[in-house]
Parts: C-alpha cells; sequence; structure tokens
C-alpha cells in the first residue's frame, strides 16, 4: 500500500540490498515522484568499515548498525521489505522473494554487497572465520575471549597455542584486524587476568605477497608495517596459505599451532549475476555501462561491490564504500532525471577522496593519491571521516565517546562473549 501523498501510478523503482549504495539510491529518490521499494535479508544497514571493532569488543554491533525503517521511515514514497530476493525475471520487469511474494518494476537496482572468499578453500571458513557480518563479529570476539579465558585454567596444555592469534591477508582489512587484536591484548586485557599475561600474546599477520597493503604506495605500506611491529604484531609475508585447521595454519611451508585464525585475505561478490541471468564480468561482478544499467539487460542497474564498473583508464573500480556511496548518489540522481523528465544521463565518474588503513593508536595512513598522510594527523582524520560517515546522529555521539573513553582509560567496554566458545574439531 502506499503511502500518504504518494500516486500508485508513480514509477516503481525495486533497490535489492541497503549497503551503501543502496541506501544512497533511495535517499537520491526519497522526495521524487516515483515509489520506491527497498528490500534486504536484514533490518539494518551495516556500517562495514567499523565492523572489525565489534569483533575485538571496541564497539557494539548497535554502534555499527540502524534499522533500515529507522533511516528512510520518514519518507513516505519509500518501502522497506525485509526478505531475500530468489528469483528475478527480467523479461516480465518481476522479483520474487523468498516468501513467495512478487513485486513488479519499472527500474531494478541490484547492490548485494560481497562475501568472504576462501580461493576455492571453503572447508577453511570452519577454522577462519571472516568479519563480513555482526553475526561473524561476534563469533570473532567470543574466540579471541574465549581463548584468553581458556588459557587462564589452571592445567591447560596448549595454552602458547590458545594465545596465539593468526591474521590471514595484508589488506586493510587484516592490517586493521592484527591492530586491534594487538591493542586489546597489550592494553584492553593487562589486568583482567591472573596466570596469564595477556600482553604475551602472540599476533601473527600473514600476507601470500611480497608485502602488505598492497593498494598503497610503499612508502605508506612500509609504515604500517613499521607501526604494526611496534604493537607486537609480527609480520610474515611471501606466505601463501596452503591449509588451515583446528590445531593451526601452514602458510609457506611452515605450521604454525593457533586455535584463533582469522580471515582477512579476499573478498568476492554475491551472486548477483546468476540472480540476474548474466555472464559474470571482472572478478565474477555483474558487467555494466557507463551509466550503472547492466550489459545485455534493460531497466536493471547494478552498483557497488557486486559491479565491474571501470574506472576512466579502464581499470575496475575497487569495493570500497566510498565508490558504492558515489555510484548510489549519481543513480538515485540519474534514474530521477531519467524517470521524469526522460533525459539519459551522463556517465559516471568516481571521485577518489582517499584510501585509508589505521594501525593502532596515534598510526594510520590516508592516500590521496597526489597527496598522502600517515602518523598522528592522518589517526585523526580517518576518526573523522568515519564518525561522519555513520547514519546518524545518535551513533556518531555514542562512537565518538566510546572512542574518547578507550583513548583516555584503554579500556574497551564491549568484552562481552555472546555466544559459546566451542573451538572447531578436526
Amino acid at each position: 500500500m502506499a503511502g500518504a501523498g504518494v500516486d500508485p501510478d508513480w514509477p516503481h523503482v525495486v533497490i535489492v540490498g541497503a549497503g551503501f549504495g543502496g541506501l544512497a539510491t533511495a535517499q537520491r529518490l526519497a522526495r521524487a515522484p516515483v515509489r520506491v521499494t527497498v528490500v534486504d535479508r536484514n533490518n539494518y544497514h551495516l556500517f562495514v568499515p567499523l565492523l572489525y571493532q565489534v569483533a575485538t569488543a571496541a564497539l557494539s554491533p548497535a554502534d555499527v548498525a540502524e534499522p533500515i525503517r529507522h533511516i528512510l521511515g520518514r519518507h513516505p514514497n519509500i518501502r522497506v521489505v525485509l526478505g531475500e530476493v530468489v528469483q528475478v525475471e527480467t523479461h516480465a520487469q518481476q522479483i520474487t522473494l523468498a516468501t513467495g511474494e512478487t513485486l513488479n518494476y519499472d527500474r531494478l537496482v541490484v547492490a548485494t554487497g560481497s562475501t568472504s572468499s576462501y580461493f576455492g578453500h571453503d572447508e577453511w571458513r570452519r577454522y577462519a572465520p571472516a568479519c563480513k557480518s555482526i553475526e561473524e563479529a561476534r563469533g570473532i570476539r567470543s574466540r579471541i575471549l574465549g581463548a584468553f579465558e581458556e588459557a587462564e585454567r589452571d592445567g591447560t596444555a596448549d595454552r602458547e597455542a590458545l594465545m596465539t592469534f593468526v591474521i590471514v591477508g595484508g589488506g586493510p582489512t587484516g592490517v586493521e584486524l592484527a591492530g586491534s587484536v594487538a591493542e586489546l591484548a597489550r592494553y584492553a586485557l593487562t589486568s583482567d587476568f591472573r596466570r596469564i599475561r595477556p600482553e604475551t600474546a602472540r599476533i601473527i599477520l600473514i600476507e601470500g605477497g611480497p608485502r602488505i597493503l598492497t593498494a598503497f604506495p610503499d612508502s605508506l605500506a612500509d609504515y604500517a608495517e613499521r607501526a604494526l611491529k611496534r604493537l607486537g604484531v609480527q609480520v610474515m609475508t611471501n606466505m601463501p596459505v596452503e591449509s588451515i585447521t583446528a590445531a593451526g595454519l601452514t602458510a609457506g611451508g611452515r605450521f604454525i599451532p593457533a586455535h584463533t585464525v582469522l580471515w582477512g585475505a579476499g573478498v568476492a561478490p554475491t551472486g548477483a549475476a546468476r540472480l540476474l541471468g548474466v555472464s559474470p564480468g571482472l572478478g565474477g561482478r555483474v558487467a555494466v555501462r557507463p551509466d550503472l544499467s547492466v550489459e545485455g539487460l534493460e531497466n536493471v542497474y547494478s552498483l557497488g561491490d557486486v559491479a565491474a564498473c571501470l574506472d576512466d583508464d579502464g581499470k575496475p573500480l575497487p569495493g570500497l564504500a566510498q565508490v558504492a556511496q558515489q555510484q548510489g548518489d549519481y543513480l538515485g540522481k540519474a534514474l530521477y532525471v531519467q524517470l521524469t523528465r526522460g533525459t539519459a544521463p551522463k556517465p559516471f565518474r568516481f571521485h577518489n577522496r582517499g584510501n585509508a588503513a589505521i594501525i593502532g593508536r596515534h598510526a594510520a595512513i590516508f592516500d590521496f593519491g597526489r597527496f598522502r598522510m600517515k602518523g598522528c594527523p592522518a589517526w585523526m582524520l580517518w576518526a573523522i571521516v568515519h564518525v561522519v560517515l555513520l547514519v546518524n546522529f545518535a551513533q556518531r555521539i555514542r562512537v565518538s565517546l566510546q572512542w574518547l573513553w578507550r583513548y583516555l582509560t584503554y579500556r574497551r567496554g564491549a568484552r562481552i562473549i555472546t555466544t559459546p566458545h566451542i573451538r572447531p574439531s578436526g
């Protein structure tokens, strides 16, 4: 049923996925003479760049997630549907949800994001969880805290393996996870235990290539590696992973006993290409035209991590929040013009606003292309940017206060084990 003042004859835009791209598209259409339906299998928008802080007890899930209805509820022309799309009939311009409900569309926007990739070794997922959802972040937090709890017990035979934490992947996700786990062990937990010294925990960052942070210039990557080492993180490069079991990890021909292995090595687009019935493009993504419409289809668009969108040099744009958000802003405005005036939009152009990674207290890097920052100024800018990007004012205040408290006291208030800590066997 349409909201008050909404004409049922208005064009209908269906947006699948309420991540950065989908949400930005919907918000741009909020005051347009268009009916918008946002479909997501979760009832919340997740601020993925800070999810690792939930995994390492720095923030709570509510700090990085906001109900979609709360974000979009004030716009009468936008409807939110909790559900999962199982079929898209592009010839009939109709989608089907897992509940059996069908939705007809005039324009379809697919922005379903990405998932973790284990490069053909999905059996590793059981032993090395990734951090792509709230459930995974809570599970990782329980694993980390549970490992310290188990090591504290009398008669623990494998204490060294319990206090060894291996992070796989030297990209921004892996670096941020490694730095945050190190700060948790070195500072937040130091006075909590009696039989162990958490600050002696061994944190290892494994990278299969010759250096970490390959998307950054050498000078920034070198600074990040030095900052990690100051935190006590052992950085191992040229160490491709060969196997992961409950007992530990084998990489570069070397076995490392560890009961906690975390995965930050790769991501893959969700199955949007299969859902749309098109051949996958670069990296399994959906091939799109310069206006973000899907190649070979009419009235269907794709953006964010699932879209193979090229920059001016013909290279695929990275799966970053700023890319998805800019695409969403562009597509929302483009659809408004197209549906209300019949005007074709100009091609999408990405404007790089900087790539960043945080290592720890007073240590971060920012790459703006011609201009680069590192150290405390980059750390402060990183914090400001991430607070501003949170979707509402209450979240910004809450996260800012928690970060301030953590900065002043070195404490982390979200040290809660919410899932049973049962180590996988085998």
